[in-house]
């Protein structure tokens, strides 16, 4: 007859009573996306109708329009995705950008160019997967059964 050890390993998953993982997510989710808003999108926003005369328009929908969900996405889902706010919701047009950045706007260039762009692709798909942790607006708005 076998006996169970006495000592258990520590969970690792999120929601844990140690909180390692949802600590990590946060910063994560803080880092990251203030990196995206304040290095990225601020600019953008703030020179927005000097930089939309010249932006590319991947899309075909216009440049104004292009900036313009440029804007959105990489500053104000950043700041939704920092905030913990619709997390989820919020990492889709990231993705979406990070996307056409690298292999849209990027695509002919070398991979260091398109290296940037499909990091913070791969993050946010993280977060899309992994969802915003324990600290978040997302987590106080809509708590079911423990996981936001």
């Amino acid at each position: 007859m076998s006996r169970r050890p006495r000592w258990k390993y520590p969970s690792a998953g999120l929601g844990s009573k140690n909180g390692h993982a949802d600590i990590g997510l946060l910063v994560l989710r803080v880092s990251v996306s203030a990196f995206m808003a304040f290095g990225h999108g601020a600019e953008k926003l703030v020179n927005f109708s000097e930089r939309a005369i010249n932006f590319p328009d991947p899309l075909g929908i216009g440049p104004v329009a292009s900036l313009a969900l440029v804007v959105f996405a990489e500053f104000f889902c950043s700041l939704a995705v920092a905030f913990g706010f619709l997390t989820r919701l919020a990492t889709i047009p990231l993705i979406i950008n990070m996307l056409v950045a690298a292999f849209v706007i990027h695509g002919a260039d070398p991979w260091a160019r398109q290296e940037f762009a499909l990091m913070y692709f791969l993050i946010y798909l993280g977060i899309l997967i992994g969802g915003p942790g324990k600290y978040s607006i997302d987590r106080m708005v809509f708590r079911k059964n423990g996981n936001a």
